[in-house]
């Protein structure tokens, strides 16, 4: 279906794809399943499910993994209120988020929705451009500072876009301490993202989780912060170019004018913190990784950001006139999509491919296998930023790096302009090669990171 020619392979690659997860090739038990979730989710994928339409099992519940588009298109678009997100991903996010947009379901997903979607347009997010521009030149001068030794780019990436997003959500007013939320979140995605067994149980929110004991005091400190932050804003108002949070503030729902309140505002914030930054943080170390791999396809990034930037650091307006950067982003996202696995509990009797759905089923779209489906992609393994010079020729169930459907994500435009300034300035700058015997491991527990970091060198050129 993808009629990409393959890219030269200019570093001796030809024969060994970029690292992938070894996916599973024969079935396993409840307790086994749960051992490997824990290490690592998408290690619980059948290899089958990169060949297949549709794979259904038996875990303790009935579950399918659906890699067939327009099936895909029915759960998420046609009968959206059938397929609700499953218990285990709310109880996995609610302590930290909440009811906002992400695990809201219905009429009160519905109104939130309506009421933060202005907060993305195309106009405001552009406002927000400068804020990236500024980032992408702080991490330049950090890889320059670091000198000719390798950096973790990994590391280096989560700090740019946390920036950009402790800074576009409170402009730096002075009432937020990002250190606060940074930790709260690391803490939380690090000891929630172990899947409880209670969770794939269904067990109640009230039934104690190991894990979740102890990141509860980071969480409610960075409920506080963000808590404290929003009561100071709504007192003075906003200044300058307004942020996310004068934004969110601003909006009401057009259909009842009904505004959010604070632990709304709060939790949709912290959502927009969690979900924006670490997601395309991955995305761009994901990406330097590959362009490290693949040193032509480096070269021709390059070219490009050369041409267009000349010495300058990336601008909202360049990111039209930079197509292949934005190329590479889309291919690592096919490759290594931050959120490699979606799950939605059936409500109703229903088909898909032929095959019984039957209410309380859990019906998964591995993501990660989707977009490595040899029914799909061709040659589904390889690195190939060409398969996405024509956008319209990528059918559009087959590719979901931001969901699709009415719940698509909210920020899919902020995420892209952000990556596209970030990594042309980079690749305008320096010339990334792989430290040898440092290859990441793509590992997913509650996103697909790089286990181990991304360690490059960065050469000035």
């Amino acid at each position: 279906m993808q009629p990409a020619a393959p890219s030269p392979a200019t570093n001796g690659h030809a024969h060994a794809p970029p690292v992938k997860v070894p996916l599973v090739t024969e079935p396993m038990n409840i307790f086994a399943s749960l051992k490997a979730a824990r290490a690592n989710v998408l290690s619980i994928i059948p290899a089958i499910a990169t060949r297949q339409p549709m794979v259904s099992g038996r875990t303790g519940k009935r579950w399918h993994m659906v890699m067939d588009p327009d099936a895909i298109r029915s759960m998420l678009l046609e009968n959206l209120e059938n397929y609700p997100k499953s218990l285990v991903t709310k109880n996995l996010l609610r302590p930290a988020i909440g009811e906002s947009l992400f695990i809201a379901e219905g009429a009160h997903w519905r109104w939130q929705r309506r009421t933060a979607a202005p907060v993305f347009s195309h106009r405001n997010v552009m406002a927000l451009a400068p804020t990236m521009t500024a980032a992408a030149e702080r991490s330049c001068a950090r890889i320059t500072e670091a000198g000719p030794r390798a950096v973790d780019m990994a590391a280096d990436m989560v700090r740019t876009t946390f920036d950009i997003i402790a800074d576009v959500t409170f402009s730096d007013d002075g009432t937020f301490d990002a250190d606060v939320v940074h930790r709260g979140i690391d803490a939380y995605i690090s000891d929630a993202g172990k899947i409880s067994l209670f969770d794939i149980l269904g067990l109640p929110d009230w039934v104690p989780r190991p894990g979740r004991i102890m990141s509860g005091g980071s969480v409610s400190a960075m409920k506080r912060v963000a808590d404290e932050a929003v009561e100071a804003r709504r007192a003075r108002g906003p200044e300058g170019v307004p942020d996310l949070l004068d934004l969110l503030i601003a909006g009401e729902d057009p259909e009842t004018n009904r505004k959010m309140d604070t632990a709304e505002l709060r939790d949709n914030l912290l959502t927009f913190i969690v979900a924006g930054h670490e997601t395309t943080a991955l995305t761009l170390a994901w990406s330097l990784y590959l362009c490290a791999y693949d040193q032509g396809v480096q070269d021709r990034a390059r070219a490009e950001a050369q041409s267009v930037l000349q010495g300058r650091a990336a601008t909202g307006e360049d990111v039209s006139k930079l197509p292949y950067i934005r190329q590479i982003i889309d291919e690592a996202l096919r490759l290594y999509p931050p959120a490699g696995m979606i799950s939605r509990t059936a409500q109703v009797a229903d088909t898909l491919c032929g095959r019984e759905v039957r209410p309380g089923d859990t019906v998964i779209i591995p993501i990660y296998a989707l977009h490595r489906n040899h029914l799909l992609w061709e040659d589904p393994d390889s690195f190939r930023p060409d398969r996405f010079a024509d956008r319209k020729a990528v059918p559009r169930y087959a590719y979901l790096p931001f969901g699709d459907g009415p719940r698509i994500c909210i920020g899919a435009s902020f995420a892209l302009q952000e990556a596209v300034i970030i990594l042309a300035t980079l690749l305008s700058r320096f010339r990334f090669t792989p430290v040898a015997g440092r290859d990441p491991e793509p590992v997913m527990i509650l996103t697909l990171r790089p286990e181990g970091g991304v360690w490059l060198e960065a050469e000035p050129v």
